[in-house]
């Protein structure tokens, strides 16, 4: 580790899980952690425990990395960030955040209960991610792609002439709100069927549950309805789905209908014709993407199909901590 160059601490903030890594600007993992987000301590509990991890990172490393190579804190939330001011707006899976100053009391925690003193880039966590996957990732031959991340939620980030297009209030992206379905029963956060209400991981859950219900026995549905199908998540459908039991593979189609459908708005809107798809729900892969592709295809104009790509993700969950090491090196602005 004596020839380290520069290396920032990076952090993944989820309305599930904290992830925080040390990361060399080649891409190297020194470690990497995963923390249960403390939603009961609300903002300002989770802002403290952000800095204590940030800390102790930080205390691990510095004398194996060297003080004067570290490059500071990158943290990707989700929701509306303006990066500007350091204020996360709205996040849907934090309750109870409405406008919170996430960066600057994360520096005043570290200051003054922690005597470090560094800077901090605060991002939105899909943007992130997309940064991660510019830089190390999948995204590396792309100047123009759009990031899906599929998880608790449904996020995403784009990259213009290898740039973050954020908008102009730093709410560009956010693919899983938009409507696809606005007579739909499905609502996420006071909207009407939005991708992410009928998608995200309680969305998915909930499609199986009725899906499995509304069609007859099979060997796979037989033990969910034995367990009164508490046991159905994206991974017990996606195990059931590679057996071949029809109901879940119908729900997975219907899973990448969906997305594709979304899609297509981004294409028609902004002309991106490569979407790179990420996070614990995508590890489905072609159970999603093959639909997706299909429903995509089916949702453009003849002269808006040609070039249209929908790849995987390479970075797997790291994709955000990646990416917040990565706007600490400036690689990606």
């Amino acid at each position: 580790m004596k020839d380290m160059a520069r290396w920032a601490i990076g952090i993944d903030l989820g309305g599930t899980a904290v992830k925080v890594a040390v990361i060399g600007e080649k891409g190297d993992v020194l470690d990497h952690e995963r923390h249960e987000t403390r939603i009961d301590d609300g903002p300002d509990g989770i802002a403290r425990h952000l800095a204590s991890l940030s800390q102790s990172m930080y205390s691990r490393f510095c004398g194996q990395c060297g003080k004067e190579t570290f490059v500071g804190i990158g943290v990707g939330a989700p929701g509306a960030v303006h990066t500007g001011t350091g204020i996360v707006c709205y996040p849907p899976n934090l309750p109870g955040w409405d406008r919170y100053a996430l960066r600057d009391t994360m520096l005043q925690v570290l200051a003054e209960e922690y005597g470090l003193r560094c800077p901090l880039v605060l991002e939105n966590d899909a943007n992130m991610a997309a940064c991660g996957e510019a830089v190390f990732g999948a995204g590396q031959e792309y100047d123009d792609f759009m990031m899906i991340t599929m998880g608790t939620g449904v996020g995403g980030g784009i990259v213009i002439d290898r740039k973050l297009y954020r908008g102009t209030r730093g709410t560009a992206g956010e693919i899983g709100f938009v409507t696809v379905d606005y007579r739909g029963e499905r609502v996420h956060a006071g909207v009407r069927g939005t991708v992410e209400s009928l998608i995200g991981k309680n969305g998915i859950v909930a499609m199986g549950v009725e899906t499995y219900r509304n069609h007859p026995v099979t060997a796979w549905s037989e033990s969910f309805h034995g367990s009164e199908l508490k046991d159905l998540s994206p991974r017990t459908l996606e195990k059931a789905a590679h057996q071949g039991d029809p109901v879940a593979l119908e729900v997975w189609n219907n899973v990448g209908a969906i997305l594709g459908i979304g899609l297509a708005g981004v294409v028609a809107l902004l002309d991106i014709r490569t979407f790179l798809i990420g996070g614990g729900v995508a590890g489905a892969g072609e159970l999603i993407f093959a639909p997706a592709r299909k429903q995509l295809s089916a949702s453009l104009l003849p002269s808006m199909r040609d070039g249209i790509e929908i790849v995987a993700a390479t970075l797997g969950n790291l994709a955000g901590v990646y990416g917040a090491a990565a706007r600490c090196f400036s690689f990606i602005v």
